[in-house]
Formats: structure tokens, C-alpha cells, sequence
């Protein structure tokens, strides 16, 4: 007796250009700003904060220079869940140990809920790593930078 044949899987082709538009691509090219995150834009604030520093103390070579998004809990939480009088910091150094260099911790968040544009936010940032690096080096934050606290 004559068994009909299965039929023979076809293999599709996957394509994205589903309705003849082309492929897909990014929507803006990674040279504009556009094409950067609101981190990737963070971290470059925080870099350029740095750098300008690094020219005029040049031991800041040794420090890292960290972002996070928010701050873990600190230390000084009170045991209710109340914020410290100071409230929510912007910053913090993490003074080094053996073997580990000195960290600048700059929360993300933070200065960006308390900056309404970009302008704002460079000077905050750079106010905020200012403070944080004439802690670190004993100093008030006018002689680690001059341009602190102008707007």
C-alpha cells in the first residue's frame, strides 16, 4: 500500500525587514548625545569633573573615582528608618586601606533629583567631588578649587 509522505519542513528565513522598510538600525548614531544613557551622561559629567581636578592635584591620580545610583544604608540611619538630619548625601569618601586607594562615591540619583538641567547638574556634580576631595585632602573646597560654589 502506497503511505503518503510526510511533508518536508521548509526552513524560513528570518528576516527583519518584515514589510519592506529596510533593516533596522539605531535610532540616532552614537555620536549624538541622544545615543547616550542618562548614566553614560552621568559618567561623563563625573569624568570631566575629574580630569579638571587631576591637572591641579595631580595625587588625585591615585584616587577612584566611583558612581553609584543611590546610596546603600548608611551608617548613620537610625534604627526606625529615619534619614539623618543632614538627609540623603550626594557623595562620600571611602578613605583607602592596605592595598586599596582612597574612593570618591558620587550618587547618581540624588544630584540628578535636585538638578533641573544639565548646566545644573555639571556644577552640582562638581561642587559634590570638590567638597569630597578637600576632605580627602584636608583642605576647605575654595583652595581645592577656586570656581567652587560659583554658578
Amino acid at each position: 500500500m502506497d503511505t503518503p509522505t510526510p511533508p518536508q519542513p521548509t526552513q524560513r528565513q528570518r528576516r527583519r525587514d518584515r514589510h519592506g522598510r529596510g533593516m533596522r538600525g539605531p535610532i540616532a548614531p552614537p555620536q549624538v548625545p541622544l545615543a547616550l544613557s542618562r548614566a553614560d551622561a552621568f559618567d561623563d559629567l563625573v569624568r570631566d569633573a575629574t580630569e579638571r581636578l587631576e591637572r591641579r592635584w595631580p595625587q588625585l591620580a591615585e584616587v577612584d573615582f566611583v558612581v553609584q545610583d543611590v546610596p546603600g544604608r548608611p551608617d548613620a540611619e537610625l534604627a526606625d528608618g529615619a534619614l539623618p538630619e543632614d538627609g540623603v548625601p550626594l557623595g562620600r569618601l571611602v578613605e583607602g586601606r592596605k592595598g586599596s586607594p582612597p574612593r570618591i562615591v558620587v550618587y547618581r540619583r540624588p544630584v540628578e533629583i535636585r538638578s533641573k538641567s544639565r548646566e545644573d547638574r555639571a556644577l552640582l556634580v562638581h561642587d559634590v567631588i570638590v567638597e569630597q576631595v578637600a576632605e580627602l585632602l584636608g583642605l576647605s573646597p575654595e583652595n581645592v578649587d577656586p570656581r567652587y560654589g560659583e554658578d
